[in-house]
């Protein structure tokens, strides 16, 4: 078979080793070719290809980043979109095609499987908020960047007697902010799951300090909003799939944190240091499974399927049940990580 593969949405560790994985098992086992689509949907919609085989995917299973590159581009909102996507296809005779990707990548991927697009999804996202699977790629090495820079602001925080605001990737979810707040003892974590009030997290602030603890540090993902009427927090523009680009509410809380408890306080954010560099074992792991499960799924002829991963197993499920809904913080992991805010 002639497969395709494109990874699209935002970059993250272990898109690599997916892309070896598939090439590696399709070209050795199956003998098929490969097709690398550049720049996500993009890719596909223009053209855009570059060759792969084994030979040019040795090296890449440590590497950060996508040698495919990647955009938000939405088929769907472009002038003929889908249809330039199934000439492409077939202008270049591949049979199935491999999307890497988050909510919106693998919901076009939906999408054109309903259009008779023969196509396999793997799910990639360091938010870890795609339903079906436990654990998305990615998101370990997220978490793990996160902790490492809590534990050095916990450093500098308490030489300063500072309060320091760090805030992290999740749109609406905040699995990185909880994770990493609970693994680097924040004194606070804020998540889009809960809208927060700012009175109580000063108040709280207040009371850990007046017991002697002189620095504190606060996580919160970036698509955090206070509660209505208690805080004006506005969001920036969209992007193709409609989404804001978010950032800037750790300075916000910096400043209000300041002004409302007289503690000297710094925000610092992490942006897209959380994206790069090589992934983590575990993730490494992961990513080869999936993509090894992949291209035997396009075997199968299991098409319009998402491989995932559920109680330590590889299974398949319908790309429609992975994109229905966001997969958010279990209110339980919420409740562990509030016995440490006072």
């Amino acid at each position: 078979m002639r497969v395709g593969i494109l990874t699209g949405g935002g970059d993250c560790p272990g898109l690599n080793a997916v892309i070896r994985a598939v090439v590696r098992k399709g070209e050795v086992r199956y003998a098929d070719t490969f097709v690398g689509f550049r720049d996500g949907w993009r890719g596909v919609v223009e053209g855009m290809t570059m060759p792969l085989d084994v030979q040019a995917c040795r090296g890449i299973l440590p590497r950060g980043g996508t040698i495919l590159g990647s955009s938000r581009t939405n088929p769907y909102k472009l002038e003929r979109g889908p249809e330039r996507c199934k000439v492409t296809l077939a202008e270049l005779s591949v049979d199935a095609l491999v999307a890497i990707g988050g909510e919106d990548t693998l919901g076009v991927a939906n999408r054109l499987a309903s259009d008779g697009v023969q196509v396999v999804g793997v799910p990639k996202t360091i938010d870890n908020d795609l339903s079906a699977t436990e654990v998305t790629f990615g998101f370990h090495t997220a978490v793990q960047t996160c902790v490492d820079a809590i534990d050095r602001l916990h450093t500098t925080a308490e030489s300063h007697d500072r309060v320091i605001v760090c805030e992290v990737m999740g749109r609406h979810a905040g699995w990185i902010a909880m994770y990493a707040g609970i693994a680097g003892g924040a004194a606070e974590v804020l998540i889009p799951e809960e809208p927060f009030d700012i009175d109580v997290i000063c108040e709280n602030l207040t009371r850990r300090h007046a017991r002697g603890h002189y620095a504190s540090v606060v996580v919160v993902a970036e698509g955090a909003a206070p509660k209505a009427g208690t805080l004006v927090y506005q969001s920036g523009e969209l992007d193709a799939f409609g989404h804001a680009r978010l950032g800037g509410i750790g300075n916000l809380l910096a400043v209000e944190i300041e002004k409302r408890t007289g503690f000297e306080t710094r925000a610092t954010i992490l942006g897209h240091i959380q994206r790069g560099g090589t992934p983590t074992a575990f993730d490494r792991v992961l990513a080869t499974r999936f993509g090894v499960a992949a291209i035997d799924c396009v075997h199968d002829g299991h098409f319009g399927q998402m491989v995932a991963l559920q109680a330590g197993t590889i299974v398949r499920v319908p790309l429609s049940a992975a994109v229905a809904e966001l997969k958010t913080v279990d209110p339980e992991l919420v409740a562990v990580a509030e016995i440490f805010f006072n």
